[in-house]
């Protein structure tokens, strides 16, 4: 039973600090890019494509869902790092400010972009297995 607790507790502080890194660098590329890009959303749709990179290339490496790394990188990390409920609502809004065409080539752009970058993360991680 204190076996089982300690791998829990194990597995949560992992996922936590993967969790914190992914959120500070998330508010990192939202800086950056409004500072480069300005009001487009290019934040969100930078870290959800690097995100869908990110956990293509575990998966591409063979990193299975109980081993530490995926509970630090992919859960903690891209779980804080990406954003679906923020790529929703900068959806919402151009349709709100009738931006119809920004919310076509936004909302492509990260759902086609995002699966490409994931199969691209798991072939690059068979090369490397």
């Amino acid at each position: 039973m204190l076996k089982s607790n300690y791998a829990e507790m194990r597995q949560m502080l992992l996922i936590g600090l993967g969790g914190f890194l992914g959120s500070i660098s998330r508010y990192g590329v939202h800086l950056l890019s409004q500072k480069w890009i300005g009001s487009f959303p290019s934040g969100t749709l930078a870290v959800n494509l690097i995100g869908s990179l990110l956990i293509g290339l575990l998966i591409g490496l063979s990193v299975r869902s109980d081993q530490p790394v995926f509970w630090f990188v992919a859960i903690g990390f891209c779980g804080a790092f990406t954003t679906f409920s923020t790529f929703a609502l900068e959806g919402v809004n151009f349709i709100k400010n009738d931006m119809w065409i920004s919310f076509i080539g936004y909302f492509s752009i990260s759902v086609v972009g995002g699966l490409i970058a994931c199969f691209l993360g798991i072939w690059m991680g068979n090369k490397f297995v």
